[in-house]
Protein backbone atom coordinates (compact mmCIF):
# COMPACT_ATOMS: atom_id res chain seq x y z
CA UNK A 1 0.00 0.00 0.00
CA UNK A 2 1.32 3.30 -0.87
CA UNK A 3 1.64 5.85 1.80
CA UNK A 4 1.18 9.81 1.71
CA UNK A 5 3.16 11.88 3.74
CA UNK A 6 2.01 15.10 5.62
CA UNK A 7 3.86 18.23 5.24
CA UNK A 8 5.18 17.58 8.98
CA UNK A 9 6.57 14.33 8.01
CA UNK A 10 7.93 15.72 4.78
CA UNK A 11 10.01 17.85 7.29
CA UNK A 12 11.35 15.16 9.45
CA UNK A 13 12.42 13.17 6.15
CA UNK A 14 14.09 16.40 4.71
CA UNK A 15 16.04 17.03 7.88
CA UNK A 16 16.97 13.40 8.25
CA UNK A 17 18.02 13.59 4.35
CA UNK A 18 20.31 17.00 5.11
CA UNK A 19 22.06 14.32 7.70
CA UNK A 20 22.21 11.62 5.07
CA UNK A 21 23.84 13.80 2.59
CA UNK A 22 26.81 15.40 4.63
CA UNK A 23 27.10 11.75 5.77
CA UNK A 24 27.68 10.84 2.06
CA UNK A 25 29.60 13.81 1.24
CA UNK A 26 32.40 13.22 4.17
CA UNK A 27 32.16 9.09 2.84
CA UNK A 28 33.10 10.34 -0.89
CA UNK A 29 35.83 12.27 0.43
CA UNK A 30 37.36 9.71 2.15
CA UNK A 31 37.49 7.22 -1.02
CA UNK A 32 41.31 7.18 -1.49
CA UNK A 33 43.48 5.13 -3.12
CA UNK A 34 44.72 2.40 -0.24
CA UNK A 35 41.60 2.85 2.15
CA UNK A 36 39.53 -0.53 2.34
CA UNK A 37 35.80 -0.78 1.58
CA UNK A 38 35.43 -1.68 5.79
CA UNK A 39 37.47 1.63 6.33
CA UNK A 40 34.24 3.59 4.69
CA UNK A 41 32.22 1.03 6.76
CA UNK A 42 33.70 2.07 9.76
CA UNK A 43 33.43 5.77 9.08
CA UNK A 44 29.42 5.99 8.26
CA UNK A 45 29.29 3.73 11.77
CA UNK A 46 30.94 6.80 13.68
CA UNK A 47 29.16 9.63 11.55
CA UNK A 48 26.13 8.07 12.40
CA UNK A 49 27.03 7.71 15.68
CA UNK A 50 28.53 11.24 16.06
CA UNK A 51 25.12 12.56 14.73
CA UNK A 52 22.94 10.20 16.93
CA UNK A 53 25.05 12.90 20.14
CA UNK A 54 23.84 15.54 18.06
CA UNK A 55 20.39 14.96 17.65
CA UNK A 56 19.30 12.25 20.71
CA UNK A 57 15.71 13.04 20.21
CA UNK A 58 15.98 12.43 16.82
CA UNK A 59 16.97 7.87 17.47
CA UNK A 60 18.97 8.12 14.14
CA UNK A 61 20.06 4.42 13.39
CA UNK A 62 21.65 3.02 9.96
CA UNK A 63 18.43 2.08 7.54
CA UNK A 64 20.73 -1.06 6.34
CA UNK A 65 21.85 -2.71 9.08
CA UNK A 66 20.16 -6.28 9.85
CA UNK A 67 17.85 -5.62 6.80
CA UNK A 68 16.98 -8.62 6.23
CA UNK A 69 20.17 -10.02 7.82
CA UNK A 70 22.67 -7.49 5.57
CA UNK A 71 25.88 -7.38 8.52
CA UNK A 72 27.17 -3.86 7.49
CA UNK A 73 25.89 0.07 7.92
CA UNK A 74 27.17 0.61 4.29
CA UNK A 75 27.00 -0.49 0.77
CA UNK A 76 30.14 -0.14 -1.12
CA UNK A 77 30.21 -1.67 -4.64
CA UNK A 78 33.36 -1.45 -6.63
CA UNK A 79 33.58 -1.35 -10.41
CA UNK A 80 31.87 -4.49 -11.79
CA UNK A 81 29.97 -4.39 -8.65
CA UNK A 82 26.73 -2.17 -9.14
CA UNK A 83 24.84 -2.94 -5.60
CA UNK A 84 24.97 -3.85 -2.36
CA UNK A 85 28.91 -4.54 -2.18
CA UNK A 86 29.22 -5.63 1.76
CA UNK A 87 32.42 -4.05 3.31
CA UNK A 88 35.58 -5.94 3.62
CA UNK A 89 39.21 -5.48 3.83
CA UNK A 90 39.04 -5.25 -0.31
CA UNK A 91 41.61 -2.36 -0.95
CA UNK A 92 40.54 0.57 -3.02
CA UNK A 93 42.93 1.54 -6.05
CA UNK A 94 43.46 4.55 -8.64
CA UNK A 95 41.53 4.49 -11.30
CA UNK A 96 38.67 2.47 -9.47
CA UNK A 97 34.78 3.67 -9.53
CA UNK A 98 33.08 3.31 -6.16
CA UNK A 99 29.65 3.37 -5.53
CA UNK A 100 28.50 4.48 -1.90
CA UNK A 101 24.74 3.51 -0.90
CA UNK A 102 23.77 4.25 2.46
CA UNK A 103 20.29 5.08 4.43
CA UNK A 104 19.41 6.36 7.95
CA UNK A 105 16.55 6.42 9.95
CA UNK A 106 15.59 9.68 11.60
CA UNK A 107 12.91 10.25 14.35
CA UNK A 108 11.30 6.86 12.37
CA UNK A 109 11.60 8.28 8.55
CA UNK A 110 13.80 6.59 6.40
CA UNK A 111 15.93 8.28 4.04
CA UNK A 112 18.30 7.09 1.22
CA UNK A 113 20.92 8.09 -1.63
CA UNK A 114 23.74 6.57 -3.22
CA UNK A 115 27.27 8.22 -5.48
CA UNK A 116 29.71 7.09 -7.74
CA UNK A 117 32.97 7.92 -7.07
CA UNK A 118 35.77 7.87 -9.36
CA UNK A 119 39.44 7.19 -7.21
CA UNK A 120 41.97 9.61 -8.52
CA UNK A 121 42.49 9.94 -12.39
CA UNK A 122 39.78 7.63 -13.78
CA UNK A 123 39.42 7.10 -17.93
CA UNK A 124 37.57 9.18 -19.95
CA UNK A 125 34.68 6.19 -20.84
CA UNK A 126 34.69 6.21 -16.83
CA UNK A 127 33.98 9.97 -16.20
CA UNK A 128 31.20 9.84 -19.14
CA UNK A 129 29.82 7.33 -17.30
CA UNK A 130 29.78 9.10 -14.10
CA UNK A 131 27.89 12.01 -15.87
CA UNK A 132 25.44 10.10 -17.44
CA UNK A 133 24.26 8.02 -14.68
CA UNK A 134 23.94 11.66 -12.67
CA UNK A 135 21.91 13.13 -15.23
CA UNK A 136 19.67 10.01 -15.25
CA UNK A 137 18.84 10.76 -11.93
CA UNK A 138 18.22 14.02 -12.63
CA UNK A 139 16.10 13.82 -15.70
CA UNK A 140 14.04 11.20 -13.79
CA UNK A 141 14.01 13.72 -11.00
CA UNK A 142 12.18 16.50 -13.20
CA UNK A 143 9.72 13.74 -13.87
CA UNK A 144 8.82 13.25 -10.48
CA UNK A 145 5.44 15.69 -10.37
CA UNK A 146 2.05 15.29 -9.66
CA UNK A 147 -0.16 13.33 -12.39
CA UNK A 148 2.82 11.93 -14.08
CA UNK A 149 3.81 8.06 -13.82
CA UNK A 150 6.56 6.00 -12.53
CA UNK A 151 6.54 5.27 -16.36
CA UNK A 152 7.35 8.60 -17.16
CA UNK A 153 10.43 8.87 -14.83
CA UNK A 154 11.80 5.13 -16.57
CA UNK A 155 11.38 6.43 -19.93
CA UNK A 156 13.16 9.89 -19.85
CA UNK A 157 15.85 8.05 -17.67
CA UNK A 158 16.22 4.85 -19.96
CA UNK A 159 15.80 6.96 -23.00
CA UNK A 160 19.19 9.57 -21.97
CA UNK A 161 21.64 6.19 -20.52
CA UNK A 162 20.61 4.30 -24.01
CA UNK A 163 21.47 7.85 -25.84
CA UNK A 164 24.74 7.50 -24.70
CA UNK A 165 25.42 3.48 -25.79
CA UNK A 166 25.23 2.32 -21.84
CA UNK A 167 23.17 -0.27 -20.09
CA UNK A 168 20.54 0.43 -17.55
CA UNK A 169 19.67 -2.17 -15.18
CA UNK A 170 16.22 -3.63 -15.36
CA UNK A 171 16.35 -6.48 -13.02
CA UNK A 172 16.46 -4.35 -9.88
CA UNK A 173 14.49 -0.66 -9.47
CA UNK A 174 14.16 2.27 -7.20
CA UNK A 175 11.46 2.62 -4.93
CA UNK A 176 8.78 4.07 -2.44
CA UNK A 177 10.46 4.82 0.87
CA UNK A 178 8.95 6.14 4.24
CA UNK A 179 8.45 4.21 7.74
CA UNK A 180 9.48 1.41 5.72
CA UNK A 181 13.09 1.09 3.89
CA UNK A 182 10.99 -0.37 1.00
CA UNK A 183 7.21 0.59 0.13
CA UNK A 184 4.86 0.71 -2.96
CA UNK A 185 5.82 1.57 -5.61
CA UNK A 186 8.27 0.30 -7.42
CA UNK A 187 10.26 3.17 -9.70
CA UNK A 188 11.96 1.40 -12.51
CA UNK A 189 14.55 3.16 -14.35
CA UNK A 190 13.13 1.91 -17.84
CA UNK A 191 9.52 2.42 -18.74
CA UNK A 192 6.69 3.82 -21.19
CA UNK A 193 5.35 7.23 -20.73
CA UNK A 194 1.60 7.00 -19.01
CA UNK A 195 2.21 4.04 -17.45
CA UNK A 196 2.90 2.58 -13.95
CA UNK A 197 1.67 4.21 -10.99
CA UNK A 198 0.32 7.70 -11.19
CA UNK A 199 2.36 10.09 -8.90
CA UNK A 200 0.44 11.72 -5.77
CA UNK A 201 0.93 14.39 -3.23
CA UNK A 202 2.99 13.49 -0.32
CA UNK A 203 4.33 10.46 -2.09
CA UNK A 204 7.97 9.78 -1.36
CA UNK A 205 10.06 8.02 -3.47
CA UNK A 206 14.06 6.76 -4.05
CA UNK A 207 14.89 6.79 -7.28
CA UNK A 208 18.30 5.39 -8.59
CA UNK A 209 19.66 4.49 -12.07
CA UNK A 210 21.98 1.95 -12.46
CA UNK A 211 24.10 1.97 -15.46
CA UNK A 212 26.71 -0.24 -17.01
CA UNK A 213 29.54 -0.04 -19.82
CA UNK A 214 28.51 -2.94 -21.08
CA UNK A 215 25.22 -5.73 -21.35
CA UNK A 216 23.09 -4.87 -17.93
CA UNK A 217 22.62 -8.28 -16.91
CA UNK A 218 23.35 -9.10 -13.27
CA UNK A 219 24.48 -12.28 -11.62
CA UNK A 220 23.83 -12.15 -7.68
CA UNK A 221 27.40 -13.24 -5.85
CA UNK A 222 28.36 -16.04 -3.51
CA UNK A 223 27.47 -13.72 -0.33
CA UNK A 224 23.86 -13.39 -1.79
CA UNK A 225 24.00 -9.64 -1.61
CA UNK A 226 25.93 -8.33 -4.18
CA UNK A 227 25.13 -7.80 -7.38
CA UNK A 228 27.99 -7.56 -10.76
CA UNK A 229 27.27 -7.51 -14.28
CA UNK A 230 27.60 -10.64 -15.87
CA UNK A 231 29.76 -9.47 -18.28
CA UNK A 232 32.10 -7.42 -15.58
CA UNK A 233 31.96 -4.34 -16.92
CA UNK A 234 32.10 -1.57 -14.56
CA UNK A 235 28.63 0.19 -13.30
CA UNK A 236 28.19 3.36 -12.12
CA UNK A 237 24.81 4.13 -9.30
CA UNK A 238 22.86 7.44 -7.98
CA UNK A 239 19.96 7.89 -5.94
CA UNK A 240 18.13 10.99 -4.36
CA UNK A 241 14.80 10.32 -1.89
CA UNK A 242 12.52 12.93 -2.93
CA UNK A 243 8.58 13.86 -2.11
CA UNK A 244 6.27 14.67 -4.48
CA UNK A 245 4.49 18.24 -3.60
CA UNK A 246 2.05 20.57 -5.44
CA UNK A 247 5.34 22.50 -6.01
CA UNK A 248 6.92 20.08 -8.25
CA UNK A 249 9.84 17.29 -7.15
CA UNK A 250 11.35 18.07 -3.81
CA UNK A 251 14.60 16.20 -2.83
CA UNK A 252 15.07 15.39 0.45
CA UNK A 253 18.33 14.05 0.04
CA UNK A 254 19.96 16.96 -2.06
Amino acid sequence: MITIKTEKDLVLMAEGGQILKEILQALAQAVQPGVTTENLDKLSRELVFSYGQKHPEAHIKPSFLGYNSYPAYLCVSVNDEVVHGIPSDRVIHEGDLVGLDFGIIYHGWHTDSAVTVGVGEISKENQKLISVTREALALGIKEAKIGKTTGDIGYVIQKHIEKHGFGVVKELVGHGIGRKLHEPPHVPNYGFKGKGEVLKEGMTIAIEPMVTLGDPALVLSRDNWTYKTKDKSWSAHFEHTLAITKDGPRVLTG
